[in-house]
């Protein structure tokens, strides 16, 4: 791979204007999913072999939900790419004020392995629909779903356009010495940080998706039943490798009982009595993670699950009891289909907990009290959450996702997408038929006239 000279490439293409103009970018979302209807069926054998993804999983977590992404930005993007007209204050009388939104240049996308589709084509929509070139880099761990990506966007784009590179650490650390316009990177906190490192060399902007321990509190009004099957199944779901995941619950002593009793309920009704032997149960990514994964179970007590096949590299749905802070599972983002549950009694607390650890990604309560929902919305600062659910918030188009602090730099999907790629170019256009004379310097008592204007 000459990385220098596909840069290159791709720079002399946006030189061209061609991905400036609306109708290319509409035609090339169009292509873009056209291309993932054709490939579905290699897509979803593909997650299949990856991650062992059930076509249910992997359709409505991966696939689907970048075709209604793409369907949103087409009906929305003439909309958005139009200059935007703007109050114009009197002391520029006589002009008028616009926001023009332009693309960057060429994007360097880094994506992940637990969403290896869904998390390299969602940013690859926004960044065609601001008028960006692009090149994608998906993750080495999945190596099925990113060669099916790889033929999918080399059938549908020029190289010069859109293209992705393959490797591991030691591509993406050749292409990271290049000089992009734009890096959006969706990982690790100590990657993020290298990344952020690397781009300050050449001042490159960045988004930065990264993660955190997102807190799960269930207060004693919620309704435990719902709560608890919303829980696991935003817990649970692609083996828990999801960032923003519950990655620890707090459940009010009153309830925690009963609330206990119906998540396993509510975990057996998803995976059923014995998920290892489910073959629609997602495994996790390679051994090193099991590996990690396993020794954490052995903190605290078992209340639910704990068994694990290393063969499969399956994991059931596990939930640990007396765990603290102390421990090491506390220490960092689980980011596996294991969950510590610890109970308190104060709210106030637990915000106090919160607030003494890095911003979560993401936040999750569980009350039927506004004055409970609002406390815990306005005290922590974290990325984005749910009120009465979990992880369902990243769906909607109409909320951007990212996170703050540790947790992430910038934030995108739908009109958060198109505005992340691209830079807001503010004009002013005067007028021509008349001048201000107070703002030259040789106005006679012009000092005194502006200050009076000013007041």
């Amino acid at each position: 791979m000459n990385a220098s000279l596909l840069i290159q490439k791709q720079k002399q293409f946006f030189q061209t204007g061609k991905t400036k103009e609306i109708a290319f970018r509409m035609n090339s979302l169009q292509s873009l999913k056209d291309g993932i209807k054709a490939n579905e069926d290699k897509l979803l054998q593909a997650l299949q072999e990856d991650l062992n993804k059930s076509e249910f999983e992997a359709y409505t977590s991966e696939i689907g939900i970048v075709l209604e992404e793409i369907r949103f930005t087409l009906k929305k993007l003439q909309s958005w790419a139009k200059p935007k007209k703007v109050k114009t204050p009197m002391t520029h009388i006589g002009s008028s004020s616009y926001i023009y939104s332009e693309p960057y240049g060429v994007a360097f996308i880094i994506a992940p392995w637990n969403y290896p589709f869904q998390l390299a084509i969602a940013p690859l929509i926004g960044a065609i629909a601001a008028g960006n070139c692009a090149i994608l880099k998906p993750s080495e761990l999945t190596p099925k779903t990113s060669e099916v990506l790889q033929n999918l966007i080399s059938e549908s784009f020029p190289k010069e356009y859109l293209t992705v590179v393959q490797g591991g650490v030691e591509e993406s650390q050749t292409l990271l010495e290049e000089n992009f316009d734009y890096i959006f990177f969706t990982g690790s906190v100590p990657v993020g940080k290298i990344i952020m490192e690397s781009a300050a060399k050449t001042l490159t902007p960045v988004t930065l998706e990264l993660g955190g321990k997102s807190p799960c509190i269930v207060h004693e009004d919620a309704h435990i039943q719902l709560a608890a099957k919303r829980i696991a199944w935003g817990k649970f779901m692609n083996a828990g490798q999801t960032c923003v995941a519950p990655d620890y619950l707090y459940v009010h002593k009153n309830i925690k009982k009963e609330f206990m009793k119906c998540f396993h309920q509510a975990i057996q009704e998803l995976y059923g009595k014995e998920p290892l032997k489910n073959p629609n149960y997602t495994r996790i990514v390679s051994e090193k993670h099991f590996i990690r994964l396993q020794s954490f179970v052995q903190h605290g007590t078992i209340a639910i699950g704990g068994k694990t096949d290393k063969d499969t590299l399956t994991i059931e749905p596990t939930v640990l009891e007396g765990v603290s802070w102390e421990d090491a599972i506390m220490k960092d983002e689980i980011f596996g289909p294991i969950l510590p549950v610890l109970e308190y009694d104060r709210l106030s607390n637990v915000i106090e907990d919160i607030h003494n650890h890095p911003n979560p990604l993401a936040l999750y309560v569980f009350s039927e009290d506004t004055n409970v929902q609002q406390k815990v919305v306005n005290s922590v600062s974290f990325g984005g959450g749910c009120i009465n659910d979990t992880v369902y918030h990243i769906t909607s188009p109409y909320l951007p996702f990212g996170g703050v602090g540790t947790s992430g730099v910038g934030a995108y999907h739908g009109k958060g997408s198109f505005d992340t790629f691209s830079h807001q170019k503010s004009i002013l256009k005067q007028t021509t038929r008349f001048d201000i004379p107070l703002r030259y310097p040789n106005v006679k008592n012009g000092l005194k006239k502006i200050k009076y204007f000013l007041k």
